[in-house]
This record gives C-alpha cells, sequence and structure tokens, in this order.
C-alpha cells in the first residue's frame, strides 16, 4: 500500500507540473489504476496510447500543446506540489524563447535553488533576501512559503518578466505588500534591476542579508554587469557583506569558467558548494548544476 501510495503521489507531482514521466513504471501504475477503478479516464487513455504503441507523456503532452496552440495561447499553468503540503502554480510561455526573452519559463536551476533553499532555512529564515533574474518567480515562492524571510526581494529587469511575476505572485496570494501569516513570512517587493547601472544606494536601501540567482550564467555578454552588480552587493552592505549563492546548470564550460574569472579580477572569490540535495519538487534533471557561495577578497 506505501509502494502503491509514492507511485500515485510521483504520478500527481509530475503530471501537474507537467515533467517528462516516461522513467515511470507505466505497467505498475496502470495495475493500480485499474484496480481502484475510480480514475477510470486516466485508464483508458493510458491503454489507448499503449495500444497505439505510442510514449504515454510524451505523445499525451503533445496532444495538450496541440489544444493550446488551437487556442492561440502562449502560456500554459505549471503547478509544484510542495513536500510539507500546499503548492505554487504558475503561468508560464509554452516556448522557452517568447517576448525576446527566456524570463518566463522556469528552468532546472531555479528548481534546484528552491530544493537547496529548504534545506539551509538558516540563510533565510528572519532575512532579507534579494533574488537577481527572478523570472516567472518559483524560487522566491517556495522561499516565502517554506523559509519565512523577513522580506523578500524579487528582482528582474525584462517588462514582460515583470508583469509574468506580479500574476504569478498574486495567483498564489503573495502580491506586493505584507504577505501576512506563515506562508508569506513578511513583505513581499518587486524590484526592476539593470545589473549595469543599478547603484550602490539602491542596493543599501534594499538592506539584502541573503542574496541569490539561478541560471544568470548563460550569455557572455550579459556577463560584466552581473559580476559589477555582484561585487557591488558585496562590497556597499553594513555592517556585514550578505551571503551571496548563485546556481547555474553548467551548460557551456567557456562561458562558466570566463565567469569565474571575471569574479576573480574583480576581486570576488567563489566556493563550490559540494553534495546533492534531496530531490522534492518534480522536474528532469538533465544538465548538470553547481552551486557556489560568493565572498570578498580581503586585502
Amino acid at each position: 500500500m506505501e509502494d502503491r501510495a509514492a507511485l500515485l503521489s510521483t504520478f500527481q507531482a509530475s503530471f501537474f507540473a507537467m515533467t517528462r514521466l516516461s522513467p515511470l513504471h507505466w505497467e505498475r501504475l496502470r495495475g493500480e489504476l485499474e484496480k481502484d477503478k475510480s480514475p477510470e479516464l486516466i485508464a483508458a487513455i493510458l491503454k489507448k496510447l499503449e495500444q497505439m504503441c505510442l510514449e504515454p507523456l510524451d505523445e499525451l503532452y503533445e496532444g495538450l500543446a496541440g489544444v493550446l496552440s488551437d487556442q492561440k495561447s502562449e502560456d500554459c499553468y505549471k503547478t509544484y506540489l510542495l513536500p510539507g503540503g500546499g503548492a505554487v502554480t504558475l503561468t508560464e510561455s509554452v516556448a522557452l524563447v517568447s517576448q525576446g526573452t527566456t524570463g518566463l519559463v522556469t528552468w532546472e536551476a531555479g528548481l534546484h535553488l528552491a530544493e537547496w533553499a529548504g534545506e539551509h532555512l538558516e540563510a533565510f529564515s528572519g532575512r532579507v533576501v534579494l533574488e537577481l533574474g527572478c523570472g516567472v518567480g518559483l524560487t522566491g515562492l517556495v522561499v516565502c512559503r517554506g523559509c519565512s524571510p523577513s522580506r523578500y526581494v524579487f528582482s528582474d529587469f525584462h517588462p514582460s518578466v515583470l508583469r509574468r511575476l506580479r500574476a504569478n505572485l498574486e495567483l498564489n496570494g503573495l502580491g506586493e505588500g505584507p504577505a501576512g501569516g506563515a506562508d508569506g513570512g513578511g513583505v513581499v517587493r518587486v524590484e526592476e534591476l539593470d545589473w549595469e547601472s543599478v547603484s550602490e544606494e539602491r542596493l543599501r536601501e534594499i538592506g539584502a542579508d541573503t542574496v541569490i540567482a539561478s541560471d544568470v550564467v548563460y550569455d557572455p555578454d550579459l556577463l560584466p554587469g552581473l559580476v559589477r552588480l555582484l561585487s557591488l552587493v558585496l562590497s556597499c552592505s553594513s555592517p556585514e557583506a550578505p551571503q551571496v549563492f548563485i546556481c547555474s546548470p553548467i551548460r557551456n564550460p567557456d562561458t562558466y569558467n570566463s565567469f569565474k574569472r571575471q569574479l576573480e579580477a574583480a576581486g570576488v572569490g567563489h566556493e563550490v558548494i559540494r553534495g546533492a540535495g534531496r530531490q522534492v519538487l518534480s522536474y528532469h534533471r538533465a544538465s548538470a548544476i553547481e552551486m557556489m557561495q560568493l565572498t570578498l577578497h580581503t586585502q
């Protein structure tokens, strides 16, 4: 019974998050569903796909994408079930690049960072957290739900991303202002930050104790502005510098190594955080992902 509950729970979490489910034991799942008799529609779909010799979820998602296309919608809903109960629901683009940005979808590193945060509450609980390049808001929503920051500042620069972010915050009951209760854990703010021009004064006004970012090391042209911002974050705070954590998939080693070299040239050190955390959110880990903590070199 326990195995069955775990199997169905995995199916539920993965389906709502719209992840590939091909690794699941489909024969076992269909058998359990047929025993129960209540989810007859799902059992019928699986049986029909099996008869057609098709990969179940890939074909199912293609069908759903076709429906979305027929409705001329560029968006979809994804729901991530949280380990402590509850869920985060987001509207995202169905295309990886939309409206001139990659920020309208949730990427693997954002999910990885959200999981890491859940295992390192001391870096977030009761602290002012600033997220750089927050995208549609998944990481911050999970942190606000489970890590109790005193204030959480979502930041991005692209206007379409900021509009979608605000919509997702409201969708999850976390509009700007007092978030209220254990779910919100403080005040939620949205900031438009340009990495190349943001001032020391503005960073001091935000007053972050913890700064996080995920999947921001992907475009060589953006690295100088990112390194400038990270250097400012570490140097202009008082009485002590915030903790800074960067989570990155290593898609292009040349770009990633260039980022590290530019950090060193700016006087910023990095330490790789070893050990993969427990996967608690439903997504497919296709890329090597590295977590690092940044510190300012002392003279």
